[in-house]
């Protein structure tokens, strides 16, 4: 058995490009960037190095998500990974890309990296806004901690409630 699953997240290096097969499929295309965080051996600092991963997103999904994707935009992609090759025998060329199953916005065309949405689109489609989540602290006078139940660890019941 193997598995196949690749999660990553980053910003869309260029716009995606939206073409179709032969067959009138549609095939979204974008690489994101992720850095990867290493120390430099001659100065001793570290630092960020991007690795570029070319993204590929089939079907009508590809159609809804290029009216949504754009250069420099931060997501969360979850799929998995194709290797492929072509060409003719002494020049020939390979790649590795992420086929798309999940993709999340962690922010929109329109705000700076701070600001996340949090809006997936997965691959039983349709754009599905996440909950929006509430960033204020609440009130200090209506949180009233609550002690855990003490438990006699002497007693003969304690060994027996055990699952395992």
């Amino acid at each position: 058995m193997s598995i196949n699953r690749v999660n990553i997240s980053g910003n869309l290096t260029n716009d995606p490009e939206l073409r179709s097969t032969a067959g009138g499929t549609s095939v979204l295309s974008f690489r994101v960037a992720v850095n990867d965080r290493r120390k430099n051996q001659q100065t001793g600092e570290w630092e960020d190095c991007p690795n570029f991963i070319g993204c590929t997103i089939f079907g009508a999904r590809a159609d809804a998500l290029k009216k949504y994707l754009s250069k420099g935009m931060k997501v969360a992609i979850e799929g998995k990974l194709r290797w492929s090759q072509w060409g003719p025998e002494e020049q020939r060329r390979s790649k590795i890309e992420v086929i798309v199953d999940e993709l999340e916005f962690m922010s929109n065309r329109n705000s700076d990296a701070q600001n996340s949405s949090g809006q997936s689109y997965g691959q039983q489609g349709g754009y599905q806004p996440a909950p929006q989540a509430s960033y204020q602290s609440a009130p200090q006078a209506s949180y009233q901690p609550q002690s855990a139940p003490a438990i006699d660890a002497s007693s003969p019941l304690y060994d027996d409630d055990i699952p395992f």
